[in-house]
């Protein structure tokens, strides 16, 4: 750092001036921040901002429509459900290289090539006939395009100062959230009203446009092409095959029960492997892929943690809805997603009041709020009937978009708000990386939890129906006569329809167990906010 910046600091008085000119620089690091804080740094975040809502979108953009996709490609359902799998696959393995990348080429490159290349996938997903094809463009969407989002976040913690962070801390942190929240709806009404092409094909021209931007607006930072002199290819792709396979373990194992299948089996493996490697090349490598070191920050690791279960609320709960609304009350994608738009619509207008919060009450307090918020939440929810629908989920969700708002602004500023601002893109990297895993831990866990409940009210139930019961019995004889009219098959209908409405209420006390199971989780996660410590100064750069 310049002589200049330096000498705006008393404290290099103190001790040897080469020691601490360093650490010191970074605490007077808020001052040139307001010095350089421009209306055009702000123009070039906004456009920032928005290609990362296409990047967080495009994850649960497909999830209501691989129907539509399995039929247009001609696809098993095995496969179709790579279109989302490869995707998330990819996205986890660049998340955490991008604040590499990004010291190495600077914020301006990463992000114009992330920009640029998921606009150009995007087109190439459209333009996809048959699902390899679709497969292998997803990958490669997902991969480009998962630099966009913690260079997002570290550039929101390094050219901000602290008095814009209640500001700008909300934006990212309703983007985070609300973009995989109204995926599903956003993807379900372009389906409805055009065909599945369109949900690719919608972002060809915002793409453009942000890449544009960013190019001529971006001046954030230089490069430091000297990482590249001594880039770790082993500790790649080791954190490639842990990742990747980890990811890919996850969201297959619950389908294929785990160790049954020999493929997710041989993920696994290749993962810890893997693993062990990845560890041994972080701790050994000159210039490592990933520097961990963030994690000996308290609010770094406690907020990472907290980031993790966030993902399982986050990404979970958009899951475990459209389960219900789909099995159990014959929902269309379109009807689902109005049904689950109520929580995107209270993180829209929770937003700017958890920003204004955020420097009047303790930071810790609103995240311990929050997580309390999502265990109501899902407790209410646990309760569910058959006959739940918009105004019996309505409160729960109201819980759930108001707590995503809550804990998420806070975090952030808790764990990244406190990092070094030479540390911000690595950290920013690991954070989001937590967020994403803790969605697919959490997925995985309340699939393989309603599989395993609902083998279990199964067994109960029919204990309850075997004949000889009265109420069995007289079920089924009220069944048959409303079938009367199909002659010698009433019986056989009845025992059909019997059968149905035993599995539906097997799956309805199963996602009630899984409800409760989540509560548990939640309320449990509020006490890791008494390890965090409250920052003097909410915002970037100062390592306070």
């Amino acid at each position: 750092m310049s002589a200049p910046a330096g000498a705006h600091v008393p404290e290099h008085a103190h001790g040897t001036p080469k020691a601490h000119r360093r650490p010191h620089a970074h605490a007077a690091e808020p001052h040139p921040m307001e010095k350089h804080f421009s209306r055009r740094r702000v123009l070039a975040f906004v456009f920032m901002v928005f290609g990362m809502f296409m990047a967080i979108l495009d994850i649960q953009v497909v999830s209501a429509s691989l129907a539509e996709i399995q039929a247009g490609l001609s696809a098993s359902s095995d496969e179709v459900t790579w279109v989302q799998t490869s995707y998330l696959v990819a996205e986890v393995i660049m998340i955490p290289l991008s604040g590499y990348l990004s010291r190495a080429f600077s914020t301006r490159i990463m992000f114009v090539v992330s920009a640029a290349g998921f606009t150009l996938m995007s087109f190439m997903c459209a333009q996809a006939t048959d699902i390899n094809q679709m497969i292998f463009w997803r990958a490669l969407q997902g991969f480009i395009g998962g630099g966009m989002i913690p260079t997002v976040f570290a550039s929101a913690f390094t050219i901000f100062p602290p008095s814009k962070q209640p500001i700008i801390a909300p934006i990212i942190g309703l983007v985070a959230t609300l973009a995989p929240t109204i995926g599903p709806t956003i993807g379900g009404v372009l389906t409805d009203a055009f065909s599945w092409h369109w949900l690719f094909l919608i972002n060809i021209i915002p793409g453009i446009i942000v890449t544009i931007a960013s190019w001529f607006l971006i001046d954030f930072d230089e490069p430091n092409l000297h990482l590249l002199d001594k880039f770790d290819w082993t500790g790649l792709l080791s954190m490639a095959g842990f990742l990747g396979a980890l990811e890919y373990a996850l969201e297959e194992g619950p389908s294929k029960d785990w160790f049954e299948s020999e493929p997710v089996t041989f993920a696994i493996v290749v993962s810890a492997v893997s693993a062990v490697i990845f560890f041994v090349r972080v701790s050994t490598a000159e210039h490592p892929i990933v520097d961990l070191s963030a994690f000996k920050n308290r609010n770094f690791w406690t907020g990472s943690a907290l980031a993790f279960v966030l993902g399982v609320g986050l990404y979970g709960l958009t899951y475990i809805y459209p389960v219900y609304l789909a099995a159990v009350r014959g929902y269309s994608s379109l009807m689902i997603g109005n049904t689950m738009f109520v929580t995107g619509v209270c993180m829209f207008l929770t937003a700017p009041i958890s920003g204004r919060l955020m420097n009047k009450i303790d930071p810790r307090l609103m995240i311990a709020i929050g997580f309390a918020g999502f265990a109501i939440g899902t407790w209410l929810s646990s309760f569910m009937t058959e006959d739940w629908d918009f105004w019996e989920l309505l409160v729960p969700q109201i819980f759930r978009g108001v707590s995503l708002m809550l804990s998420m602004v806070p975090i952030n500023n808790l764990a990244l708000g406190t990092m070094p601002p030479d540390k911000i893109k690595n950290a920013s990297g690991l954070f989001n990386l937590m967020r994403n895993l803790g969605g697919a831990f959490g997925l995985a866990l309340i699939n393989t939890a309603i599989d395993k409940r609902m083998d279990l009210h199964l067994s109960r139930l029919h204990d309850s129906i075997a004949w000889g019961k009265e109420a069995a019995e007289e079920t089924l004889a009220n069944l048959t006569r409303q079938f009367a009219p199909l002659g010698s098959d009433a019986g056989l209908a009845a025992l059909k329809r019997l059968s149905l409405l035993v599995r539906r209420q097997a799956e309805i006390l199963a996602l009630a167990d899984v409800f409760v199971l989540l509560t548990v989780l939640f309320v449990v996660l509020i006490s890791l906010t008494l390890f965090m410590r409250r920052p003097k100064m909410m915002g970037a750069g100062g390592g306070h």
